[in-house]
């Protein structure tokens, strides 16, 4: 099912009993992180925090924090259900008799959803604000997470831009340091999209509009997370994920539209040129990252609900909740990117790689040095090109088995051969380049080697010692009989 907004997915995780409120008061100065790695950990609930002592609202945190809970905020049982949808849309095949139209105008239907949709009236602003009467310190339980961050940080707000010329729409997330009681710094990410937008804007000399979205319905928050390309509108992506069209509103004083279902809303503008020093921060590679000086928003406009409740996330090293929707992206992309590269039959991104420090794929393979061509394709896909370890192994490989991985990369590799070393770019958090922005990639192939590789060995690759179908059999109707 799909969720109207924040407060529908907040009463459904209630009555299912994966809801905690806590209503004793709690500082989100550094308390609430040690509370929620706790829960994290223990992959507990999620967490209403309805008296923190900065702020006037609630604080809901950890509601992405399992995988289990990140499948029902999308609608689905298994994250893999809407990987499954993508992968049936992306059939070329032309229909067959009844059945096969039958199908083709069921996807013609699930597209029919998709499109956003304009409405004149929103929840998001019942409650107006402007110009200095606007106190984002008084009024939002921004966190402190890490006692050496550089302030406050409004954590998973969703930043709405245009591209200047062509006013394609761009939704990301990014991190927010509040600077004052109406300025925000935008931590736009030298291969993000607002990057771009705030660019060409800037050559232009104009001011950008930025519009920020906090407590959206799940399915837009996540595809906000979503490493889409460029010409592919996320709210287009929300629609087809919860099945059901996205309601949007015009701003009230910049030329962009929100999620009408928003809880909280920051308009504003980025001036030409204009930075602030950002940081330090502690991150999702669980390291500081340094100050820099990066754009920001004056804050002319906020809107909300009356009754509005503020979502946060809390980032570090892993596990984190932000490890369920790195896990989320893992398994939606997975047909789109076996559409590019059909060779390959899984991969997956462990969350303690941070997301971009290792993917293991396993791959059909048939020909020489195919493991290589894989690691280049990767190394040329999109977000993936920022993968700083690259493993391929067999396709009889379970890449989610890390114990099974292992086995393989330390049994199956020869150094001398089966590693392929490049440099390309690296993500812009990535501590460990000796430069930023760039640094070392290892690709290491850990499938059977072929004759034609170079592994000319007397009868060739050995053959894994496992037990014969029979006796297997045998000892399950052993088991079942006996009990041994």
């Amino acid at each position: 099912m799909a969720f109207a907004d924040l407060q529908d997915f907040i009463a459904a995780l209630d009555r299912a009993g994966d809801l905690a409120r806590i209503r004793v008061p709690v500082d989100p100065h550094l308390e609430v992180t040690g509370i929620v790695q706790r829960v994290v950990r223990e992959q507990g609930p999620a967490l209403l925090f309805e008296n923190p002592t900065r702020g006037r609202m609630p604080l809901l945190i950890n509601a992405f924090g399992t995988k289990q809970r990140m499948a029902k905020a999308l609608g689905v049982g298994d994250l893999d259900d809407i990987g499954q949808r993508i992968g049936e849309l992306l059939k070329p095949e032309l229909p067959h008799g009844l059945g096969g139209l039958k199908d083709a105008f069921g996807k013609v239907a699930q597209l029919r959803a998709v499109p956003p949709r304009r409405v004149k009236t929103a929840p998001c602003q019942e409650v107006i604000v402007r110009g200095d009467d606007i106190d984002l310190v008084d009024l939002l339980p921004g966190l402190k997470s890490w006692p050496d961050d550089g302030g406050v940080f409004l954590n998973l707000g969703l930043t709405h831009t245009k591209h200047p010329e062509t006013g394609a729409r761009n939704l990301g997330m990014y991190r927010l340091q509040l600077q004052d009681p109406r300025t925000v710094s935008l931590h736009w990410q030298i291969h993000k999209d607002s990057t771009s937008h705030a660019a060409i804007a800037e050559r232009r000399g104009e001011r950008l509009p930025v519009a920020i979205a906090f407590g959206c319905p799940p399915a837009v928050t996540y595809a906000a997370s979503a490493p889409l390309p460029g010409d592919i509108d996320e709210y287009l992506f929300a629609g087809f994920i919860q099945r059901d069209r996205v309601d949007l509103v015009d701003c009230v004083s910049v030329p962009l539209q929100v999620p009408a279902a928003a809880q909280v809303v920051l308009e504003g503008w980025v001036e030409p040129g204009e930075r602030l020093p950002e940081g330090p921060f502690g991150d999702h590679t669980g390291f500081y990252t340094p100050v820099e000086p990066f754009p920001y928003v004056r804050v002319e406009t906020l809107t909300m609900r009356t009754d509005p409740v503020y979502q946060s996330i809390i980032v570090g090293r892993p596990p984190q909740e932000d490890g369920p929707l790195g896990k989320a992206t893992e398994r939606i992309f997975l047909p789109l990117i076996k559409m590019t590269v059909p060779e390959i039959v899984d991969y997956d991104l462990p969350e303690a790689g941070v997301f971009h420090n290792c993917c293991i794929v396993s791959i059909d393979k048939r020909f020489p040095k195919h493991a290589q061509k894989i690691m280049n394709a990767i190394w040329g896909a999109g977000l993936l090109s920022l993968s700083k370890l690259i493993v391929v192994v067999d396709a009889d490989c379970d890449v989610h088995d890390y114990a099974e991985v292992a086995w393989r990369a330390f049994g199956n590799v020869d150094y001398a051969h089966d590693a392929l070393h490049s440099v390309g770019p690296v993500d812009h958090l990535d501590h460990a380049a000796y430069e930023q922005f760039y640094g070392g990639k290892l690709g290491i192939d850990a499938t059977r080697k072929l004759p034609t590789e170079g592994y000319r060995r007397a009868g060739g690759w050995p053959a894994e010692c496992v037990l014969d179908d029979a006796t297997v059999a045998t000892v399950e109707r052993r088991w079942r009989e006996y009990g041994i």
